[in-house]
């Protein structure tokens, strides 16, 4: 979970969701997010996962979540969902204090970019706008990172 100077969190308009309809239409909004690789930590992957789909290695580590926080899919979504291998995620969350300006994130560094609009937004109204079947999960890091939502 990326939070800026004035404690408001990034999220990204993904493009590759079931529902999101690609460029300029209502998406799935969330944080980035991604796999940690074999032989790599945690907190190498949130650095890497962050590069990679938002452009930018301007964060800064603040903390790690002492918890995996996992959720499942609902069940129209397995076998669609994840690349249909699995039935929901478990995850490590970091909350990293983002150092660039707006510049510095570019969603266009991939062949096939995962999402296609980002915004900044304050921390309680996070759970609200994620897919459903995520929102107790960041229900959770609203709670758990709200320390970090300050300017």
């Amino acid at each position: 979970m990326i939070f800026n100077s004035k404690g408001q969190v990034f999220i990204a308009r993904r493009t590759d969701m079931p529902g999101a309809g690609g460029p300029l239409s209502e998406g799935t909004w969330q944080c980035p997010q991604g796999g940690i690789d074999k032989d790599e930590s945690a907190s190498d992957a949130v650095l890497r996962e962050v590069f990679e789909e938002i452009g930018t290695s301007h964060v800064r580590i603040l903390a790690e979540h002492p918890e995996w926080i996992s959720y499942d899919l609902p069940a129209y979504l397995v076998g669609r969902a994840l690349g249909g291998k699995y039935r929901g995620q478990i995850q490590k969350w970091f909350a990293l204090l983002y150092t660039g300006d707006e510049t510095d994130i570019r969603l266009s560094t991939q062949a096939h970019p995962e999402f296609d609009a980002w915004m900044w937004i304050d921390l309680k109204s996070l759970p609200s706008r994620n897919v459903g079947f995520k929102k107790p999960v960041y229900e959770r890091l609203a709670q758990d990172f709200a320390g970090f939502a300050v300017p």
